[in-house]
């Protein structure tokens, strides 16, 4: 008999990619996989094909490519990229192409990668911080939750997967250590004393690995995957072991962040501001001692450094 099909979406990405791998080195092969991109040509999608997956073309813009996606599979792994566009209308319209496709091809089990919504915390309405798009406190976060009421309304059978800050942001997104006036390494977050729940990427490839072998036993549930909670003077001086040079914290407000003016500032300065005052709830959603249970090799700050620090741009002193 052929394996159950498992549609991958982002498979040339950092979550779907990890998947995919997942998929692939299991032992087993419980699963088949069907790697989705929009560029199939592209080096990256020749990979995944060499590898084993069936790759095909999507476009989560495109409804009729994504139910071609779908057809025929037993599950699908959805996720939505909203730094592509910065658009929470976009990432909201394009979730709910994902939930009314995977009703429509019957999809058995879907794993949803997704955040909290953070208007069920507080309103909208410039009291706390900003309101962006007219209508989000933290756009990427609140359109992911949003759409949880699309796959309700479709019902489909899903998996809520609630992911964490991403550890190598310090590597691609500008978040390691900058060297300052002085020449000292600092490490900037506006999150003051909080512990802020990290993850490496390929461990949400390998939890939503585990979760489609689990099976029904998780639909509808909810599952945070997290391989550390850090505080900024922990994070900073972890780093600064493994890289041999002091990296301090600088805790500064969210309100200074916001103005940093790279793009997405304002947005990462209210997600931030978000992770900071409801740091308990945050937290809990992304249970460390329940993760483990399902991904037991998880990687912690720690272990993921060793693996990585070389990969961490960091400038040399003047």
């Amino acid at each position: 008999m052929s394996k159950p099909i498992v549609t991958v979406f982002g498979a040339t990405g950092a979550q779907g990619g990890g998947l995919v791998r997942a998929l692939l080195a299991d032992p087993e092969r419980h699963f088949a996989v069907r790697a989705v991109t929009r560029k199939p040509e592209s080096a990256a999608a020749r990979a995944l094909a060499h590898a084993g997956a069936q790759v095909v073309l999507a476009d989560l813009d495109d409804g009729a490519s994504v139910l071609r996606a779908l057809e025929g599979a037993y599950g699908a792994f959805f996720v939505t990229n909203f730094w592509e566009h910065l658009s929470g209308e976009r990432e909201l319209a394009q979730a709910h192409t994902l939930a009314a496709a995977a009703s429509q091809a019957g999809i058995r089990h879907a794993v949803w990668s997704t955040l909290e919504d953070t208007r069920d915390f507080f309103a909208a309405d410039g009291a706390r911080m900003p309101v962006l798009e007219k209508r989000f406190n933290v756009p990427h976060f609140d359109a992911k939750g949003e759409a949880h009421r699309f796959f309700a309304q479709h019902r489909v059978p899903v998996t809520y997967l609630y992911t964490s800050a991403f550890l190598e942001n310090l590597i691609h997104f500008g978040m390691g250590p900058q060297r300052q006036a002085d020449g000292s390494l600092a490490v900037t977050f506006p999150t003051g004393n909080a512990r802020i729940p990290w993850v490496g990427v390929e461990d949400i490839g390998i939890t939503a690995h585990q979760i489609f072998l689990q099976g029904e036993a998780l639909i509808y549930d909810s599952i945070g995957v997290a391989g550390d909670h850090l505080s900024g003077e922990e994070l900073a001086a972890q780093l600064g072991r493994e890289l041999g040079e002091l990296v301090s914290y600088n805790p500064v407000t969210p309100d200074a962040f916001r103005k940093f003016g790279f793009p997405g500032a304002e947005e990462l300065g209210n997600m931030w501001q978000f992770k900071r005052d409801f740091e308990v709830a945050y937290r809990a959603r992304r249970d460390l001692v329940r993760i483990r249970k399902l991904h037991p090799r998880i990687a912690s700050f720690a272990t993921w450094l060793k693996s990585n620090k070389a990969r961490i741009p960091v400038a040399q002193a003047a």
